[in-house]
């Protein structure tokens, strides 16, 4: 075990002899990336009317490369977005008693805010932000997929903070490192397993709102954003099914690519930070990450960026704060308090009145009371799909997560089923409930799982391979029963990451109602009673109160059952079942 207390992989420990060919491998690769940014970014910022924007791409099969191409890009924008505020807004909730008490209630909230909800409000900004450009709308699409994807990975980061073993944290307080230190060499390297499993997710989250991120429908107007996701929603309008399975064969082919180049070596590199008195017997291998390491390429830019960032580093650990500096005296820690309580009260009661008197003017109460109604039903199919997806995805999660092997064969498959957009399939979905009878208020909760389950998946996966290994060593030397191996071992071990799945899985039922209560095809449009459902009905009408509404409501369901429900379980995690 090295000195930061992460066990290294047995690949760090050979010498790898370097290699030309690698060279040239990595440096062409490198330069296809960086031509193609190039020639996208010139297609970005281009003129743009709002009145004259076109509704809808075209459907020229022979136009997917290009708009895959742009859909990547917006993604791992939001991406690159969504690590920043998780190492951002997670720190500071996990490490500012204040913060927390203000930054947890928002996340709650801001989780439960749909995509639709956001582009409902950000679009006209954004427009405004960029007038006579495209990029005002690019910046609201790639918003957008923005929200798809962080908040999973900040609960995720949030969890790691404050689950860490106790032992490292004592050793952060005796050798009095600063927050930076702390951070870049304890906190990131103790949660960078779960991180990039639940990146992983996100991002194959993402693609399910795609097509809602840049086929936008909002206060009675149409604008499209070229893009894989945009290019469904025109085949879906023009009933070409043979359209849409093209773009389906094309997204597959876009997730095996990014899962092979992009998330297999990340989740490879990422197993030398595992913890742990030893290591498993055949920890997972990535192509590209032994390509990278026979390559003189990467060592060239580690001695570059290490002059740019050494010296920043040495900054920020001299004048940076203590992580743990002097106590604060009580008198004023307690008027810091009630200073930061009033500004809290303030702002929510005068929030409160604003939305009160909007509404009253305008749809009156007893709409927000149907809303609630209608909440009930949502809530119902969010809550079989838990209890469902969690029979369905613990024991198989745990097998995958347990066995490299295993896990090296179904990343990409579980990263493809997760990745697919269910709305892909919602044109044939449509057709098959209009010919079979079935009722959409039955089937919504097949729609709203087929986005929201792999959370679950993918948080038991990295709670799971993240097992020590020398626990589970102990347990095959004690030969522990199947019974007893679930309930004292395994169960106790995922359970920190299933909560954390299971929060975000919630979220994520919520946000596909808002596609999976509305299926539609051609000028056949089923619609499931719900609250999901009023919503996506609302931002398409443009009604501005009735898209209030369902928001607050949403969110006071979403909030009261994380408060109620999820957040007890994190403290039984974080109390009873951190390792």
């Amino acid at each position: 075990m090295n000195a930061r207390g992460f066990y290294p992989t047995r690949e760090s420990a050979l010498a790898r002899p370097r290699s030309p060919l690698a060279d040239v491998v990595i440096f062409a690769g490198a330069a296809v990336l960086i031509w193609s940014l190039v020639r996208l970014s010139q297609t970005v910022d281009v003129p743009f009317d709002e009145t004259t924007a076109p509704a809808a791409v075209s459907t020229d099969p022979g136009q997917l490369p290009y708009y895959a191409a742009r859909s990547l890009l917006r993604m791992f924008i939001a991406l690159a977005a969504s690590i920043l505020f998780t190492f951002v807004v997670a720190t500071a909730a996990a490490r500012l008693r204040r913060a927390r008490a203000a930054l947890l209630p928002a996340m709650d909230i801001l989780q439960s805010i749909p995509v639709l909800g956001f582009l409902s409000f950000t679009v006209t900004g954004f427009i405004a932000l960029f007038p006579g450009s495209q990029l005002g709308l690019e910046c609201a699409s790639i918003f957008a997929i923005f929200t798809a994807q962080v908040w999973n990975m900040a609960f995720s980061f949030y969890h790691s903070l404050t689950s860490q073993p106790r032992e490292l944290d004592e050793a952060a307080r005796s050798l009095r490192l600063t927050r930076w230190q702390r951070f870049w060499r304890l906190d990131v390297p103790s949660g960078i397993i779960p991180l990039v499993w639940n990146g992983m997710m996100s991002f194959g989250g993402s693609w399910f709102f795609l097509v809602a991120s840049e086929a936008i429908s909002v206060h009675n107007r149409d604008y499209a954003l070229p893009g894989i996701g945009s290019y469904v929603a025109a085949a879906t309008a023009e009933q070409d099914l043979s359209k849409v399975l093209i773009a389906v064969g094309v997204m597959v082919l876009l997730v095996i690519g990014v899962n092979f180049v992009f998330w297999r070596p990340i989740t490879a590199w990422a197993e030398r930070f595992r913890m742990g008195d030893s290591q498993g017997p055949d920890a997972p291998r990535s192509l590209v990450l032994n390509l990278l390491r026979r390559s003189h390429i990467p060592v060239l830019l580690g001695r570059i960026l290490g002059r740019v960032v050494a010296p920043l580093d040495r900054v920020m650990s001299v004048f940076g704060l203590a992580e743990y500096p002097l106590r604060t005296s009580r008198r004023r820690r307690r008027a810091g308090d009630w200073a930061f309580g009033v500004l809290v009260v303030a702002a929510v009661t005068y929030g409160g009145y604003r939305v009160w008197s909007y509404l009253e003017s305008t749809v009156g109460f007893d709409e927000v009371a149907h809303a609630f109604g209608l909440g009930l039903r949502t809530l119902l199919r969010v809550l079989v799909l838990l209890v469902l997806a969690s029979l369905i995805w613990v024991p198989i999660g745990v097998w995958i997560g347990l066995n490299p092997r295993v896990s090296r064969l179904a990343q990409p498959i579980v990263q493809v089923l997760a990745s697919f957009p269910a709305n892909f399939l919602f044109p044939m979905v449509t057709a098959v409930l209009v010919a079979t009878g079935i009722s959409v208020d039955w089937a919504a909760i097949l729609l709203m799982a087929l986005g929201s389950q792999w959370y679950i998946l993918f948080n038991v996966i990295a709670g799971a391979s993240a097992v020590p290994n020398d626990l589970r060593e102990a347990a095959a030397s004690l030969r522990l029963p199947r019974k007893l191996w679930w309930r004292k071992l395994i169960l106790p071990a995922i359970f920190p990451s299933y909560v954390t799945g299971g929060i975000t899985a919630a979220g994520g039922a919520w946000n596909a109602s808002i596609v999976a209560e509305v299926v539609e095809y051609g000028s056949t449009t089923l619609v499931a009673t719900g609250l999901g459902a009023y919503i996506a009905q609302a931002t398409s009408a443009g009604s501005g109160p009735r898209i209030l509404i369902g928001i607050l409501v949403m969110s006071v369901y979403v909030v009261a059952l994380n408060r109620l429900v999820w957040r007890r379980l994190y403290a039984l995690a974080e109390r009873r079942y951190s390792l």
